[in-house]
């Protein structure tokens, strides 16, 4: 059976060509090249075509060679993109694997920075969570094992709703208001959840994201006693992880001490302990009643959906932790300009993604 891929073509009254429209036309604002030239995406005339092409196949979930085809045929769609010569698909893929993954990382975070909303005063609600990356081997034709994968990049995973895969993990964390990505890391699919935590926190604090007194929201499969004390006693936040069956409350709540390091004279150790015991006294009120918050997480799958279903990311033909990276990176641009333009609200969310 055949299966004949729809054109490409710009309707200016179709809602997903509009929203493209706004995501392509970043580009030629003076800022983003600034930024691009700034982190070495270099040169301009070819590393923004690619990124516009890239970006074209992703939302309309179809190969860039596909796309790069669309592009010759039609020159409404060379105008749309702003494109006078097409580049091959092996010049798109040799521009890409240029850039360094933090380079291009770091740039679309500068973009979203830019085109969202900035953060309020107070404190702030952050919610983290992990999806499978799954890169499309064939490995129901040929069986791979555990071993054959050892000096590989990606390795064997499983989750809830795919079963048994073959890629790396995503972990995502967005600010629980405007669903702005605030930061993300890859790692191999077998690491558990419970083990990247400390690492996600850690990045958000080495973006100088997290303040003390924010709330962070993970479900339970980040739960460990050791997470909620490093949260409170390394980072100064409220950690929701949503507890299993078994925790023993008790024996957590007496797990919290003060860092000797607040005993220092240079600090004001009074000042400190009044905070550390506001922050710990705001834990134990939500996670008394952390059943009626679950839907304050539950949103982040949402846009999971979007990246997956709307933006190619259900299968991955990409098979480094390089290329993954700036894929996964672009797949966060959309994501981002998407819920900036207004598809914020659960039902439109899922209504975009089908």
């Amino acid at each position: 059976m055949i299966i004949t891929k729809p054109p490409l073509i710009p309707l200016n009254e179709d809602f997903k060509w509009q929203l493209l429209s706004e995501i392509l036309n970043v580009f030629d604002l003076r800022f983003c090249k600034q930024t691009l030239t700034r982190r070495g995406i270099v040169p301009l005339h070819r590393s923004v075509p690619t990124i516009k092409i890239v970006l074209l196949s992703m939302f309309f979930s179809c190969e860039i060679s596909y796309a790069i085809k669309e592009l010759k045929e039609r020159e409404s769609l060379r105008n749309f993109l702003k494109i006078s010569l097409v580049p091959t698909e092996k010049e798109v893929y040799g521009i890409l694997s240029k850039y360094e993954p933090q380079e291009f990382t770091a740039f679309v975070f500068e973009i979203l920075n830019d085109l969202c909303p900035k953060r309020k005063n107070g404190s702030r609600d952050i919610i983290i969570d992990s999806t499978d990356i799954n890169l499309n081997l064939n490995w129901h034709a040929k069986k791979i094992t555990k071993e054959s994968l050892k000096n590989k990049e990606y390795k064997w995973g499983h989750s809830t709703h795919r079963g048994f895969f073959i890629g790396m993990k995503l972990t995502l964390a967005l600010d629980s208001q405007t669903l702005k990505p605030l930061a993300f890391l890859i790692n191999e699919a077998n690491v558990a959840e419970s083990k990247i935590y400390p690492e996600i926190l850690k990045e958000l604090k080495r973006k100088r994201i997290i303040k003390a007194g924010d709330v962070i929201y993970a479900d339970r499969g980040y739960y460990s006693y050791e997470n909620y004390v490093i949260s409170v006693r390394n980072f100064k936040v409220v950690p929701l992880i949503f507890p299993r069956k078994n925790c023993n409350f008790k024996k957590l709540f007496n797990m919290f001490r003060y860092p000797l390091k607040i005993f220092d004279l240079r600090r004001n150790t009074e000042k400190e302990i009044k905070f550390y015991k506001e922050i710990i006294a705001k834990f134990k009120e939500l996670i008394s009643k952390w059943k009626e918050l679950r839907s304050v997480r539950s949103i982040i799958e949402d846009v999971f959906k979007i990246a997956k279903k709307a933006y190619s990311m259900e299968n991955l033909h990409r098979y480094t932790r390089s290329s993954v990276q700036k894929y996964c990176s672009l797949a966060v641009l959309l994501v981002g300009v998407t819920v900036n333009y207004g598809i914020n609200e659960r039902k439109e969310l899922q209504a975009f993604s089908e």
